[in-house]
């Protein structure tokens, strides 16, 4: 049986080009709006206080790993920040550490963070089907990263720097696989942590290209139509009709981009009877035919 997240993460290809070791000490508060670029954080020491867009505040520490992988604005603060939403400026230190509130002393927190990079071009649309931000702790593998992550943080090591990266890499993707089985919005790992969807899920990654029908899917996850369907809008937050269409896309933008193919194998691949009835459909989805847009994908490779 397929993995539906280890697919999800593999068109995403997550990287973290943009990584930097942050600190902070006394009160303080910095904050980014209009971000554009996936935002993530792993706590090495300390606490500190991270609030996404209307969310609640959150309290991070020591292990805690955060995701956010769509453009939200975000503030970072000490646990007890500066009065009337100040913001703090920050300094560069000569190590390249990044000093937040007082500038000299011991800080209170020390953590990687920064913008991960995810390559596909297809990344908004598999972005929408993970939650709008997520909050890891406790888990004992995803521990085990963190203090890799920080030893290599704290020494002056040949490659450096390129070990730090894979590390982070390996450090969302667990972090990924982890959240599965913690509390999130709606979405994808949501869906994976339910038996019955989990199992609808890998039965539409495993065959695209079958005829679904949401009585068919019901039947994969052992439930009734009316409750599978309610179930499923609920836990993953779209229609499952709406998710399959999503991944087909998803599958077929690739295809494009990647491969060889025509228009005709790619809509067989991923259950469209017809080239001009996928034609249609990714024209209405993507803005732009199917040939167009392998036209387009090539030329950018070639540049």
């Amino acid at each position: 049986m397929t993995d539906p997240l280890a697919d999800v993460v593999t068109l995403l290809a997550p990287s973290t080009p943009f990584s930097k070791l942050i600190t902070g000490a006394g009160r303080w508060q910095v904050r980014r709006t209009a971000v554009g670029r996936p935002f993530y954080c792993v706590v090495l020491d300390g606490a500190c206080r991270l609030t996404v867009g209307a969310r609640p505040p959150l309290v991070i520490e020591t292990g805690d790993f955060v995701l956010v992988p769509a453009a939200l604005d975000f503030a970072v603060s000490s646990i007890d920040p500066p009065p009337d939403d100040v913001i703090s400026a920050h300094r560069v230190l000569p190590d390249g550490e990044i000093r937040h509130g007082e500038a000299t002393g011991p800080p209170d927190v020390r953590m990687m963070g920064g913008h991960c990079v995810f390559d596909s071009p297809d990344a908004s649309l598999l972005v929408s089907l993970l939650p709008e931000c997520i909050h890891v702790r406790g888990e004992p593998r995803l521990a085990a990263l963190v203090e890799l992550v920080r030893d290599e943080s704290r020494q002056r090591r040949t490659a450096r720097e390129v070990v730090l990266a894979r590390l982070l890499e390996v450090l969302l993707i667990e972090a990924l696989r982890a959240s599965a089985s913690t509390p999130a919005s709606p979405g994808l790992l949501r869906g994976l942590a339910d038996d019955q969807l989990r199992a609808a899920l890998e039965a539409m990654h495993a065959r695209p290209a079958e005829a679904w029908t949401v009585e068919a899917l019901a039947r994969a996850a052992a439930a009734s139509r009316s409750a599978f369907f309610e179930r499923f809008r609920r836990v993953v937050g779209v229609t499952p009709m709406a998710y399959l269409r999503a991944w087909r896309m998803a599958l077929a933008k690739d295809a494009l981009r990647r491969e060889d193919v025509t228009v005709a194998e790619v809509a067989e691949r991923v259950g469209y009877g017809s080239a001009s009835a996928f034609s249609v459909a990714f024209t209405r989805d993507v803005g732009q035919a199917p040939s167009g847009y392998a036209r387009a994908q090539l030329e950018g490779r070639l540049r």
